[in-house]
């Protein structure tokens, strides 16, 4: 499908206009020649609306969009305490008017007295904040599913009250959501073009609910794009993960009045060999990504997402997985709030 037929599709979706787009695209020059690769970045970490929060604001558009046509009050979501997501979830709302609802569970406690990081922005923008702490024998997604029946049980109430609330999944994966990265593959698709007269011959992200990753791969259906789309994992994911994110790229060509394109076993790639030790835990391969794009491009990633899948693109690269001289793109989808986070997030930078 041709560029102006994938937007004349986008334009007929609800949308709320928060973000500042293209966003830019260029060569790492010195990084460049030091892995022997033509190494490109893709700055969605300047999607707006702030400095703060990352690429969330593309799916957010969609969103937010959705919401207000249904004449919505409130807006619910959910996630860690730094979650970039609910940051940029609390920005978009306030811009339009909702009132934003967040349900948080503490990975890393936070401390009342030191309050960091888009937690703080939470505060600033006056969000509503509830914060679940995970309880003795409780797994993390055992957390996490029980902040959403919270969460959920909170919008019963006010919808028995007459208010009309609206509920954003996790990192804002759902259908609706992941057509902002249909969007965003095609503007990153443009780019390339212009910058190097043809597609990518890998294309790299981080990938932790697969909002982002679904988008991708709907997008490159819908081009007939061949690039491979390589999801780096931040946090572990059992064996359905993959399945679950094609049938989400599927939900979103839907949403679009498109058939199904997307198929796991052909377009789905995502590795779970970086994320170690955890979510929200630092890594020692991650700092050193974070130090080396600091120190020879002057650019920053975050301990938490984009730190730790550099450090698979750049394993990638000195291992051999990707072809010397390849042109390769580096989606970095921002998040660099979490390098001003507590110290069990931080890590050890130097």
């Amino acid at each position: 499908m041709e560029y102006a037929e994938i937007r004349s599709l986008l334009g007929k979706m609800p949308k709320a206009e928060l973000g500042f787009f293209p966003t830019p695209f260029y060569r790492l020059d010195r990084l460049s020649k030091e892995l022997g690769v033509q190494l490109y970045i893709k700055r969605d970490d300047f999607t707006g609306m702030s400095l703060f929060g990352g690429n969330k604001i593309r799916k957010l558009q969609y969103l937010i969009g959705d919401a207000l046509s249904q004449g919505c009050e409130y807006v619910f979501t959910f996630g860690a305490t730094q979650s970039n997501h609910a940051m940029q979830t609390v920005t978009a709302c306030r811009r339009c008017g909702l009132k934003p609802v967040l349900y948080l569970v503490a990975i890393v406690e936070p401390d009342e007295e030191d309050i960091r990081a888009n937690l703080l922005l939470d505060k600033i923008l006056g969000a509503e904040v509830h914060i679940v702490d995970i309880q003795p024998g409780e797994s993390k997604a055992e957390a996490e599913e029980r902040s959403i029946r919270m969460g959920r049980e909170h919008m019963a109430r006010l919808e028995a009250e007459g208010h009309k609330c609206y509920e954003v999944p996790i990192g804002g994966a759902s259908p609706v959501g992941s057509v902002g990265f249909i969007e965003g593959f095609t503007e990153l698709m443009e780019q390339a073009e212009q910058m190097f007269g043809k597609e990518p011959d890998y294309l790299f992200h981080a990938t932790g609910s697969g909002g982002t990753m679904a988008g991708l791969l709907a997008g490159r259906a819908l081009k007939g794009a061949k690039v491979p789309v390589i999801s780096i994992n931040v946090s572990m994911k059992d064996d359905g993960y993959p399945k679950r994110c094609a049938a989400l790229a599927n939900e979103s060509l839907k949403v679009l009045g498109i058939e199904p394109m997307v198929e796991q076993e052909r377009d789905v790639r995502t590795d779970l060999n970086y994320y170690h030790p955890g979510y929200e835990i630092p890594s020692e391969s991650a700092s050193k990504a974070i130090r080396l794009l600091a120190e020879t491009e002057g650019l920053f990633v975050d301990p938490v997402y984009t730190g730790k899948a550099f450090a698979g693109m750049l394993d990638y690269i000195r291992t051999g997985k990707v072809e010397p001289g390849s042109n390769v793109v580096f989606l970095h989808t921002g998040g660099a709030t979490a390098l001003f986070a507590e110290k069990e997030i931080l890590g050890k930078l130097f």
